[in-house]
């Protein structure tokens, strides 16, 4: 990108879509053009800046900034009642998840840096180096933070499917093998 304007006009056309399906996972269709501009714009201005082979995820943290900016923006009286139409732009991170009742659940147990880098793993798809360019953090810490973020979700998951099944079926009881009592894995000592 730092070369030349075609170099930089290949990048558009190879990044556009990926960094405008980012969008449209977190912000309303109507402001993605708009957004997916401004991305281009500040990578222009920056384009010295990326090392080659880090585009993507260096287009993805300027995009992520700008939609926290975005989404500042829109914190108003006006934002509150658009919230209440239904969404007309594609699904967020969030939404992909709340289909399932039980992930969504577990999901909004996350803390929004949890679901974040979650996001950029699963449905990003990017491997934990691109991850620590897009949070501007060592490969280590997005590596131990994506660890943690899915041992959380993990955590969460199997803790309410847990509550869900006693709640649902209260003859659920330890097995018995022969003499031996057997607890549920998540009620072994570690």
């Amino acid at each position: 990108m730092a070369g030349s304007e075609e170099a930089f006009e290949r990048a558009y056309a190879r990044y556009l879509p990926a960094v405008s399906g980012y969008l449209y996972r977190r912000v309303e269709r109507r402001f993605v053009e708009d957004l997916a501009a401004d991305v281009f714009a500040v990578a222009w201005r920056r384009r010295a800046s990326v090392a080659e082979g880090e585009e993507l995820p260096w287009l993805y943290r300027i995009a992520g900034n700008l939609v926290a900016n975005h989404r500042r923006k829109q914190a108003t009286g006006a934002a509150l009642l658009l919230a209440l139409r239904p969404p007309d732009s594609a699904p967020s991170a969030e939404d992909i998840v709340v289909a399932d009742a039980t992930l969504a659940a577990a999901w909004r147990g996350l803390r929004i840096q949890e679901r974040e880098i979650l996001a950029l793993a699963l449905v990003e798809d990017l491997p934990v180096s691109d991850i620590a360019i897009t949070l501007a953090i060592s490969a280590n810490a997005a590596s131990i933070r994506l660890h943690r973020a899915r041992k959380k979700l993990a955590d969460l998951l199997g803790d309410r499917a847990s509550h869900e099944d006693v709640g649902k079926d209260s003859s659920i009881a330890p097995e018995r093998s022969g003499d031996v009592t057997t607890s549920p894995p998540h009620e072994q000592p570690s």
